[in-house]
Parts: structure tokens; sequence; C-alpha cells
């Protein structure tokens, strides 16, 4: 396609003491998402995960590309096959293919092989990277930077559920080459996460560990 500019939509102008304003209260909320493993099987509906999906949808990524497909489940049986398969990969990571030094990190997280919320939590988003994709014309062409893009639209993606009220987990089986074919998923795209989306359970607890995270200075450099 030819280089066609438009004019910016959608601008924004605000003055700096409400841009700080604003700034501040997404922090304030974004500060209060916590990775929780306890969920409640309390339903959400497919609209809330929908909308959630769409602001993912608007995430930039390489040339434009969108190299994103999200594969939402709900179906219990589907849900029952993704744990069967993810509980068998982590047994053989935590019985030692992980390494000591991984397993001492994980530690203070408290995980183990068993995961009972990829059945108990109401949705599981499959997140895959696609390597190739079609062109407006239905060609098949290269993606690029696919990694980086889908990382970034998971980052919207997890905020955007945060914002809707709901709890996520990042699940990274490894490998995670069964949900490719539990899921149906064409050989060109890779699944990279798997998220997990719901209430949290009533009596749900997080890791102390977790809480702590780096200060500014710790991740910020200002040149």
């Amino acid at each position: 396609m030819p280089y066609v500019p438009v004019p910016l939509p959608d601008r924004m102008n605000f003055p700096d003491a409400e841009m700080k304003a604003r700034a501040e209260a997404f922090y304030q909320q974004i500060r209060r998402r916590h990775t929780v493993r306890d969920f409640s099987d309390r339903p959400v509906p497919r609209s809330v995960i929908e909308d959630c999906l769409r602001a993912a949808g608007t995430a930039p990524s390489g040339a434009n590309r969108q190299p994103w497909h999200f594969a939402v489940v709900s179906d219990p049986q589907i849900k029952s096959a993704i744990r069967v398969a993810a509980e068998a990969e982590e047994r053989n990571f935590y019985a030692g293919g992980a390494g000591g030094a991984w397993l001492q990190a994980l530690e203070p997280l408290g995980t183990d092989p068993n995961k009972p919320f990829l059945e108990i939590a109401p949705w599981l988003i499959v997140v895959f990277g696609q390597r190739s994709g079609p062109d407006a014309d239905g060609t098949i062409a290269k993606n690029y930077y696919v990694p980086e893009s889908v990382g970034i639209a998971t980052g919207f993606l997890i905020a955007a559920l945060h914002h809707a009220g709901l709890a996520t987990l990042t699940h990274t089986p490894s490998p995670m080459g069964f949900l490719t074919e539990i899921l149906g998923r064409p050989k060109t795209e890779k699944p990279l996460i798997l998220l997990v989306a719901g209430h949290p359970a009533g009596n749900a607890t997080v890791p102390q560990h977790a809480k702590k995270k780096k200060s500014l200075e710790q991740i910020a450099t200002f040149v």
C-alpha cells in the first residue's frame, strides 16, 4: 500500500497539571494489579473480554502487521485438556528440567506443578505470535518484530482486564506446543503466553515476595 498521511485523529492536549493528575491516577490504579493463582468460577460476560481484546488490538506493532492472535477459551472440556497438558510439562519443569537456579528463584512465589486455575477461571486467553499473515490482497507475507509487538499487545490486554476489575495470571508452561494442537492453530503461529482471567477467589492470596517492586531509581535513568 502507498503511504497516505492523514491528520492526527483523537488528539489530546491537557495542561501540565491535568497530565500529572491523570498519570498519578493511572499509576494508583495499575499498582493495585496483582498476579493471582486462586480464582473464582464466577462467570465473566464475554462482552467484557471482547472489549479488553479490542483494547489489546490497538497496540503498536512492527510495520503495523499486528502479528497476534488471541485464542479465547471458556469450554470446560478444552480447559481441562489444557490443564492436563500444561501440568505434564510443569512436572518435568519442577522435577529438574528448569535447573536449580530457576527453581530457587521461584521458591518465594510458592509455585508448583499443580494448576487448578486453568479449569476454575472462566476464561483462558492463549496469546499467539504470527510469524506471517495475509496482506490486504490476501498474499501471505512475513511479519516483523513479532515478540516485541505481541508483548506490547499483551500488556495492553492485562491493563484492560485489570481496569475492568478482573484478576489475571500470565502462565508460561514450557514448551507450549500443545496449545497449538489443542486449539487447532496453524504452525505459522507460536503460543507465547497463556493468560488466565477472572475474579479472584474469596480466599485468594499473593506471595509477599511478589509485592516487592523496584523503585523508579532502579528501573529508570534520565539522560
